[in-house]
């Protein structure tokens, strides 16, 4: 099993409650993103099958690039105020 390296190793990791506004600002930009470039595409699809597409496309996107780059970032600009 892969180990998982915490986001702020020389820092304290940002609360739940800072978490999730990350996690929602992330996912609301894919969401977005996604219906801006997608849209027009998905448009005659039902709403079941645009919703699958849409969230097939956001979930794994915020999960695995979006939300550890806003995590870094925040450590890293954390490190740096120090």
């Amino acid at each position: 099993m892969p180990s998982v390296r915490p986001p702020c190793p020389a820092v304290t990791a940002p609360s739940i409650h800072l978490r999730a506004v990350f996690t929602w600002l992330a996912v609301y930009l894919m969401i977005m993103t996604t219906q801006l470039l997608l849209g027009p595409l998905l448009g005659s699809l039902s709403l079941p099958i645009r919703t699958l597409v849409v969230t097939g496309v956001v979930v794994p996107t915020v999960v695995y690039a979006l939300v550890p780059a806003i995590l870094r970032t925040y450590c890293a600009l954390r490190r740096h105020a120090r």
